[in-house]
């Protein structure tokens, strides 16, 4: 794991290693966030809103359609209007967000994960991680796609035989990919991304993104199965 501040991402460590690894990560990007001169400045970078409530500060970020709350000073991220914990992989992605962003506005210019600055290193992992997973169990059934996404803010869009785009976070928009294939051809997926998406996150910090879109999306069609 890269320690500097400046490119946090929390690579997936061997489960022995879990709690070590992204406590690291999150104690890091904790630090990074405090160290802002202007961190209500930061906020509006990110989209995400700087509170004062009964003397305490928090941030307020939306995350695949639900609202996280960061606590100020000691660092700590909640669900808004749950008990439920927050799983430690996602805290950081929250944290990365706020402390990363840039500002810029969105290209909606849409790129693939090669395209991005050193995109191409890291595709063998993303697209096992990410791609693989939408293809291999919704890729049959991608009209399942829309309805699906609608949960965590997904919407339609206008690729392949199905797509729809997920505002993962408010300026961190993610596009997904499916053709249904035929005799001939097998399923494929894709997934988009805006030209402005390493402003927010690092790559790797996109892997794990993706790889937490898919999967929810895949969870959610084998739970509607069983139902």
């Amino acid at each position: 794991m890269n320690e500097n501040m400046e490119h946090i991402s929390p690579a997936l460590p061997d489960q022995k290693n879990y709690e070590v690894s992204y406590g690291l990560a999150f104690k890091l990007a904790s630090q990074k966030l405090m160290a802002f001169a202007d961190l209500e400045e930061q906020c509006r970078n990110s989209d995400s809103i700087y509170r004062k409530v009964d003397g305490s500060f928090r941030i307020e970020v939306k995350y695949l359609n639900r609202i996280y709350r960061i606590g100020l000073p000691e660092v700590s991220v909640a669900f808004a209007g749950s008990p439920e914990e927050v799983e430690l992989r996602d805290k950081i992605l929250i944290m990365h967000y706020v402390t990363q962003a840039k500002g810029t506005p969105l290209s909606n210019i849409k790129i693939a994960f090669k395209e991005l600055k050193e995109g191409a290193n890291y595709y063998p992992t993303y697209f096992q991680r990410a791609v693989k997973p939408l293809r291999d169990y919704l890729g049959k059934n991608p009209e399942k796609l829309v309805e699906l996404a609608k949960e965590i803010g997904g919407y339609k869009t206008d690729l392949g035989d199905v797509s729809v785009t997920v505002p993962a976070f408010s300026r961190v928009p993610i596009t997904l990919v499916l053709w249904k294939g035929d005799e001939e051809f097998p399923p494929e997926a894709n997934i988009l991304f805006d030209s402005t998406a390493l402003d927010y996150l690092a790559a790797e910090d996109l892997i794990i993104l993706c790889q937490t879109i898919s999967w929810k999306l895949v969870k959610m069609q084998q739970l509607k199965k069983l139902a």
